[in-house]
């Protein structure tokens, strides 16, 4: 069964960014959804990456990401 929460090195695997791009966008409040589990570790919900990724779709080049 696969892990339904992963860290951010595996998230950013996931959506093909570095982790480095994955923090920014926390930072700023940009990137996907994430669960602070304690004082230094986050996680991300697949389910909620999935979506957020989706959220993202866009149908042509000039389309402004969301």
């Amino acid at each position: 069964m696969p892990e339904p929460f992963l860290c951010t090195k595996q998230a950013a695997r996931r959506l093909h960014l570095s982790p480095a791009t994955l923090e920014r966008m926390r930072v700023r409040g940009d990137g996907p959804p994430f669960l602070r589990v304690s004082q230094t570790r986050i996680v991300y919900d697949c389910e909620m990456l999935d979506a957020w990724a989706r959220s993202r779709r866009c149908t042509s080049t000039s389309e402004r990401a969301a």
